[in-house]
């Protein structure tokens, strides 16, 4: 199977992230740019997929309802851009649970790779902390560090030894989607894209 297909933490990647949780659909609000990034994306051929850890739910904080009308507003937020996500991989255990589908461990990336039916190495993947970039290295992917959510903290600070040596931090998910397009421009010359972003 032969996809362009790109993977996003959610939390702090997307939309806003919360040190209380982000548990309705009013506390759900997207970062400046993500909603265009993503359409952007979209247009340049690519599909996004999440994996979000959601303990949320195993916390009682909210219920899958809520989750999902969560992401019908993001869905209905993309639509008005012409753009989508194909698919939401969440978990819902709390670390207690000990599962394999909690980041840091890959359990949500095997599931995504199974979907598609895809070997995961060289698929750009995308999150805010260093457990989103540890799960997508197991399965192979392409690590990438946007400094937005837990990642403002690295905008003045080196990368700590703990990140996968092949991360690159990008200042925020358009900056991202700018890069991947221009990296596209490269690999395939009739796709269009847009000028490379600075990186923080």
């Amino acid at each position: 199977m032969n996809i362009k297909l790109v993977i996003l933490d959610r939390d702090g990647t997307i939309n806003h992230d919360r040190d209380d949780y982000v548990k309705s659909v009013q506390e759900w609000q997207p970062l400046p740019g993500a909603i265009q990034a993503i359409s952007k994306l979209n247009h340049a051929g690519w599909h996004v997929v999440v994996a979000s850890n959601q303990s949320g739910l195993g916390r009682g904080l909210f219920d899958v309802d809520t989750l999902n009308a969560m992401h019908n507003k993001m869905n209905k937020l993309l639509a008005t851009e012409g753009g989508r996500v194909d698919a939401i991989f969440y978990c819902p255990h709390t670390p207690e649970d000990k599962c394999n589908c909690r980041k840091p461990l890959p359990g949500l990336f095997t599931q995504i790779g199974e979907r598609y039916a895809i070997d995961l190495k060289g698929v750009p993947a995308v999150g805010d902390s260093l457990r989103d970039l540890q799960a997508c290295e197991q399965v192979g992917c392409e690590p990438h560090l946007v400094l937005t959510g837990k990642g403002e903290q690295y905008r003045h600070t080196e990368l700590s030894k703990d990140f996968p040596k092949s991360t690159v931090a990008h200042k925020d998910l358009s900056a991202f989607a700018d890069w991947l397009l221009k990296q596209d421009k490269s690999r395939y010359p009739i796709c269009a894209s847009r000028s490379r972003s600075s990186h923080a």
